[in-house]
């Protein structure tokens, strides 16, 4: 069989592949080989500009516009030649280094340096720099407009509903009211916390060679700073310097990475499963697709597919995070090879999570809030307006106000006339007693609509 959508082995290149398109110029193969082409090649830059290297001269401006165009234009049939070499060398980065050496050969200015290219590293100080760049670039340019799109969407809901009230409930009972809006910005509030932590992050990078200090650069050119040359370099990449490695970067930052990333997977699953039991109980419709099925035999049906297959990928794209988090930070002495085709699952991972925010956005533009089910549970639930009287009973020392409505209300189906009787009957002040009778499930909700309101001004 070829390959295609339909004989893909792994779901995110196949029934999903349509969500995920915007990863692949990152996370494939192509997007790896691409990044390793990248590094190799400023790094050959870096040392032309270096005065301590003689032997290289300083790269003439023909010469570092096509180091440059080579760089950019990197497309599918230069890949298709670095695999070929590979089938050779039987060594990826090795055939990435020989793959620029056909390309130098072809130009006066880079012909006779081409052994300064790979010039004393290690496979790893390409693969940890290229990683990183992965890393940094499908964060930055498809998980975070993804996750931007949620959370504006839900910022969307928290406003036009942030004086909706609605029934809690707590350990799945009735409880006091909050607002739609309010429940809304809470999930808000949470997601943003963890975008600022991984907004923060740090992606580390080393190239010190073998085993991280810079035993062969010295050997050669001792009157180099090769510490200062590796922090320029890797910062000119757009990372953050690690200068103490063995021959791996350690990958601790990854799996902080990994960790916030699953963190904030965790609240959307938290969400979805509110979301879907919402509207079980009917607080939520959601708007019929024409042409959509919900079952093959019951024509009625609109399930919440959105949200259930935002959960199902969450979930796996969080079991391969925790796993790519608990195990890259391991290594065997200075260099063990089993991070290797571990890190080659975070494009997996991350196709997941992108598939899951692609189904949760579109959930979200598919929910009615259902005004009247949310008032009519409100009106059956008189109940819950025995803690606001219990608790102003506290204020003037009447006593046993737990105790008292407790015996009123546990477990039975009371009314507003039961509880203007109750309230009646206590020695209040008429202030107090005035301010208990206004009192409806539908208006006791505490300061939920003006925090759902004010969702949107919170720190991003």
């Amino acid at each position: 069989m070829n390959l295609s959508s339909l004989t893909a082995i792994s779901s995110v290149d196949g029934r999903y592949s349509e969500k995920t398109r915007a990863l692949r110029p990152v996370c494939s193969e192509f997007g790896l080989i691409h990044r390793r082409v990248i590094v190799e090649i400023r790094w050959f830059q870096a040392l032309c500009a270096q005065p301590g290297i003689p032997e290289l001269p300083t790269l003439s401006a023909a010469a570092s516009d096509y180091l440059d165009e080579l760089a950019a234009e990197f497309d599918e049939a230069s890949a298709v030649r670095v695999k070929e070499i590979e089938s050779v060398t039987n060594h990826d980065v090795k055939a990435v280094e020989y793959f620029l050496k056909e390309k130098f050969e072809r130009v006066p200015g880079l012909a006779g340096h081409t052994e300064f290219l790979h010039f004393a590293c290690t496979s790893e100080d390409i693969n940890n720099l290229a990683y990183a760049l992965m890393a940094k670039d499908a964060q930055e340019m498809v998980l975070s407009p993804a996750m931007q799109r949620i959370e504006h969407a839900l910022e969307a809901l928290a406003q036009a509903n942030a004086d909706m009230a609605m029934l809690s409930r707590t350990h799945g009972q009735t409880a006091s009211p909050t607002t739609l809006g309010k429940e809304m910005a809470n999930v808000l509030a949470r997601l943003r916390r963890q975008t600022r932590l991984i907004g923060r992050q740090d992606y580390l990078g080393k190239i010190n060679g073998a085993v991280g200090n810079f035993n062969a650069h010295l050997s050669v050119y001792p009157d180099v700073d090769w510490p200062a040359l590796s922090r320029d370099f890797v910062e000119s990449l757009g990372l953050e310097w690690n200068p103490y490695t063995t021959q791996i970067e350690p990958h601790d930052w990854m799996a902080e990475l990994f960790h916030a990333q699953c963190r904030y997977h965790t609240v959307l699953i938290d969400f979805c499963r509110d979301i879907w039991a919402y509207i079980s109980i009917g607080y939520f419709r959601q708007k019929p697709v024409e042409g959509e099925v919900g079952s093959s035999t019951m024509p009625h049906k609109v399930n919440p597919i959105d949200f259930e297959n935002a959960e199902g990928n969450l979930g796996v794209a969080n079991a391969l995070l925790e796993h790519l988090a608990a195990k890259l930070p391991l290594s065997r002495w200075q260099r063990d090879l089993t991070d290797s085709t571990v890190l080659r699952a975070m494009g997996t991972a991350w196709g997941h999570a992108v598939v899951a925010f692609a189904s949760l956005s579109k959930g979200l533009s598919k929910l009615e809030v259902h005004e009247e089910r949310l008032a009519a549970d409100l009106d059956a639930s008189w109940e819950v307006l025995a803690e606001p009287i219990q608790t102003m009973m506290r204020r003037y020392g009447i006593k046993n106000p737990y105790e008292q409505l407790k015996a009123l209300t546990r477990g039975k189906a009371i009314g507003p006339d039961e509880l203007t009787r109750f309230v009646h009957s206590l020695d209040l002040p008429e202030e107090a007693r005035r301010r208990l009778l206004e009192l409806r499930p539908g208006n006791y909700t505490g300061n939920a609509a003006e925090m759902a309101r004010s969702a949107g001004q919170q720190e991003q």
